[in-house]
């Protein structure tokens, strides 16, 4: 059985008010998340789960502070962009052999286009969904796949692109299943590691969700939600969600297994 080792990676962090988080309660209170980009490496599997958010922050804070206020605008350390992470691993983008996004957001799909061998891969029902809504109050087109990059993955790159089924498998070890809750194209990734089975999601934000049964707040679906959280627990040895600051306190320098 292949086992992989598995680095989570700080790419920005926000703060984010008490109901988006835990669902209609902590209303005076806000949040920090630290938003990450997961690095899976073995067996000639150089996988990353999201690519964080853009150079040019601008754009995405903009939009956000419209509506949670400049308290939200997310900020990034020195070191942190994406590039200057993989760098302190020795990595470059052409080692990057998968790139796996869950779910299709500025914060997770503005980087994709820097792997240029890289398998690209995503919920088939998240994609789905993408190309047939036109209005939607939480999954908006320009801020899940901008123009530029749905160009690329439509023409050059869409050799590249992996639709995922509901339950499916990228490599031995590594496999992914439809979570929803979040967005439609929320995903859990399970991998196999010496530690145990690992699950990677965003459709829990901090692993209280998931083990206190305290629903994300930013949701479209409720009983998706508690699906999900009841699966986890029941499958996984290590909840990582993608943006609790805490993970790097359970797991120094984001070592995860």
């Amino acid at each position: 059985m292949t086992q992989y080792s598995v680095t989570t990676l700080a790419v920005g962090r926000s703060l984010i008010p008490g109901p988006e988080l835990f669902w209609m309660s902590r209303f005076d209170e806000w949040f920090p998340l630290t938003f990450q980009v997961v690095l899976v490496r073995g067996d000639g599997v150089c996988a990353l789960i999201n690519t964080g958010p853009a150079v040019d922050l601008a754009p995405m804070n903009d939009g956000w502070a419209t509506f949670l206020g400049d308290k939200a605008r997310m900020q990034r350390s020195a070191g942190e962009f994406i590039l200057e992470q993989l760098s302190r691993h020795s990595l470059v983008p052409e080692d990057i052999t998968h790139v796996i996004l869950t779910p299709l957001q500025l914060y997770t799909v503005s980087n994709v286009l820097a792997f240029p061998r890289a398998t690209i891969a995503m919920s088939k029902r998240g994609w789905l969904h993408f190309h047939s809504v036109h209005h939607h109050p939480h999954d908006n087109r320009a801020t899940s796949i901008p123009d530029h990059i749905l160009t690329e993955l439509v023409t050059t790159a869409w050799p590249r692109v992996r639709l995922l089924e509901a339950e499916d498998e990228l490599a031995p070890g590594l496999r992914t299943w439809w979570s929803g809750g979040h967005h439609r194209a929320s995903m859990v990734v399970d991998i196999d590691t010496a530690q145990g089975v690992v699950a990677v999601s965003d459709s829990y934000f901090y692993a209280q969700n998931v083990t206190d049964e305290i629903p994300l707040g930013i949701s479209e679906n409720m009983y998706e939600i508690l699906d999900c959280y009841e699966r986890v627990r029941r499958s996984a040895d290590i909840i990582l969600p993608l943006y609790d600051p805490e993970n790097f306190t359970r797991y120094p320098r984001g070592i995860v297994a």
